[in-house]
């Protein structure tokens, strides 16, 4: 995209500012984990700042890791029993697909989603305590996340079971490229 996904405009905001506005109300903690500070000093710095500091932020060891760093430093400062995460490109992302996953989580380390026949890591409920074996499991030389979670034990929670709270799964539409940043204005009614 040329620029922080994170930080592009959704009407008179961003988009994270439209994900912790949806996610705040939903739980009682919100984590962003950002680029480091030389990578990308002021972009989400200046949005989380925005939002107080209940809303706790904290910056990638590494730039350009991926996400499995990423997701195992949250899962880490996660408080919770359960922790939803999400990558910064889904604008459209409901509360309710995040509270269902974390629901239907059980004894499992983690509930993704299958949307369109493809595992969804970045918008999925996961155990805290996954994160030390995400990390051995990253430790072997993987880092696809997909190829990592899907050594976990899982919920695969089917198309179906989403569409009852997104029956459009607008939730699960990212924002990768200037094309796909357009359909999102577009569906948003920017």
């Amino acid at each position: 995209m040329g620029r922080p996904k994170a930080a592009l405009p959704l009407g008179d905001s961003t988009i994270l500012d439209r994900l912790i506005g949806e996610l705040a109300p939903a739980f009682a903690e919100v984590i962003v984990i950002a680029a480091p500070r030389e990578v990308a000093p002021d972009a989400v710095g200046a949005i989380v700042a925005r939002w107080g500091n209940w809303i706790t932020s904290l910056h990638d060891h590494e730039a350009f890791a991926g996400p499995v760093p990423a997701l195992i430093r949250g899962l880490r400062a996660a408080r919770h029993a359960t922790a939803f995460v999400c990558s910064c490109d889904l604008p459209l992302l409901r509360a309710e697909v995040a509270t269902t996953l974390c629901a239907m989580i059980g004894g499992f380390d983690a509930a993704i989603p299958m949307i369109a026949g493809r595992s969804q890591p970045l918008c999925a409920a996961y155990r805290p305590g996954a994160a030390d074996r995400i990390e051995a499991l990253a430790q072997t030389g993987e880092a696809r996340l997909t190829a990592l979670t899907d050594r976990l034990a899982v919920r695969r929670v089917a198309e179906a079971e989403i569409l009852l709270v997104d029956p459009d799964s607008r939730s699960f539409l990212n924002v990768n490229t200037p094309a796909d940043y357009a359909r999102a204005l577009a569906l948003a009614g920017f």
